[in-house]
């Protein structure tokens, strides 16, 4: 004989919890499963161990996906402000780090208390390390075994994530689901993901690992200003983790150590005051001193700062405003933070998140083509999605 719930929710994750705990506060019977051990390891690891849980700046544009106006209606009717007000009402404390990244002042395990509070408060089932079948449509719902039990319910919310971070339980199992209701996924690929780079280019830069400086970074148009890292296997740090998201394979990264301008008039006055360094030397006091020495010796500037034309300094600061490297590729789905791509938007509702082909039948968070820059972006998606889905299913 088969179990009978209302919503039957496969992922204990951000979006999976919060989804559930709205369902059931509406007096919706809630079963929420995962074949995890623990509910919401990705917010356990996250930022640190501090959890970066959303972003006052959260808005449509901060996100990737086909259709760019997608998430505008789940972004506006619950918002940064209103998961923080929840935040706030559970007395948990935060601040403000940079670029409008909210985090935990203390562990991001508090995040997963709130969650788990709000899911007891409301009456919602959880249950772990329990296995789930892909669903099957019957009358009046949907069907589906949940460790060995038959269950039905009358709707199902799918919001097992992407495939980043597999050893945290990652699956593509959002994505055979959507393919057994014959949804289309668009394809998806690592993203904020560290750079790797090929060996030449890694004995290049081998006194580099664990170099950290401000840049601008571009792809494909998109540039963002923040700090990249140099590591052993290529590059990292905000930046590059931005960037990744937008380069495709066999493209270049256009990283700026500064404006030509400014980077000119640097040059000019170290000419004038410290005419005799090298060009190394007089580099090491806009950049990292391991990096000033790669990036002189790949100028043309032999002699002093006093043998440099203005006009050979005018093309050092050039070279700097524009300096390019080509990585072979990313740490993919090993390191990367989220998923780009997913279900498509076409085939969802998005004032609900409901398949439009399937009703009963919804996708939230990572599993969905909409991808958030680094800071907080896609956990304010995975608590406004989860709302949208919340309020209806």
């Amino acid at each position: 004989m088969s179990r009978t719930v209302d919503v039957l929710i496969i992922g204990a994750g951000a979006a999976g919890m919060f989804c559930a705990a709205e369902a059931a506060q509406r007096g919706r019977r809630v079963l929420l499963v995962d074949h995890a051990k623990k509910p919401g390891e990705k917010i356990r690891i996250s930022g640190g161990g501090r959890c970066n849980f959303t972003n006052l700046h959260c808005a449509p544009d901060r996100f990737i996906s086909e259709n760019s106006r997608f998430a505008i209606s789940a972004l506006s009717r619950y918002d940064q402000h209103d998961f923080l007000a929840l935040v706030e009402a559970h007395e948990i404390e935060w601040y403000e780090k940079t670029l409008g990244q909210l985090f935990c002042a203390g562990r991001s395990t508090e995040i997963v208390e709130m969650l788990r509070s709000e899911l007891g408060d409301a009456g919602a089932d959880l249950r772990l390390s329990v296995e789930a079948s892909i669903p099957k449509p019957i009358e009046g719902g949907f069907s589906a075994m949940v460790a060995g039990e038959a269950m039905e319910a009358e709707s199902v919310v799918v919001a097992t994530g992407g495939k980043s971070i597999p050893k945290m339980g990652a699956t593509d199992f959002g994505y055979r689901v959507a393919a057994a209701f014959d949804l289309d996924v668009t394809e998806t690929r690592a993203a904020l993901a560290p750079f790797t780079l090929d060996p030449s280019q890694k004995a290049r830069f081998a006194a580099l690992p664990g170099v950290a400086v401000d840049v601008e970074a571009e792809a494909n148009g998109a540039r963002f200003e923040e700090a990249m890292l140099f590591t052993h296997r290529g590059l990292s740090g905000p930046a590059m983790l931005q960037t990744s998201s937008y380069w495709r394979e066999g493209d270049e990264v256009r990283i700026a150590f500064g404006d030509v301008d400014a980077l000119h008039d640097q040059l000019k006055t170290q000419k004038a005051t410290h005419g005799r360094r090298s060009l190394a030397v007089a580099m090491a006091d806009i950049l990292p001193k391991a990096l000033a020495q790669v990036i002189a010796a790949e100028c043309d500037a032999p002699g002093n700062m006093a043998d440099q034309s203005d006009k050979r300094l005018r093309r050092i600061a050039e070279h700097m405003a524009h300096w390019r490297l080509k990585p072979v590729g990313t740490e993919g789905y090993r390191t990367a933070e989220v998923t780009l791509g997913g279900v498509s938007t076409a085939e969802l509702d998005s004032r609900t998140m409901e398949a439009k082909r399937h009703p009963g039948l919804y996708f939230i968070g990572e599993v969905v083509d909409v991808t958030g820059w680094l800071g907080g972006y896609n956990f304010q998606w995975a608590w406004s999605s989860a709302w949208a889905a919340g309020q209806v299913a």
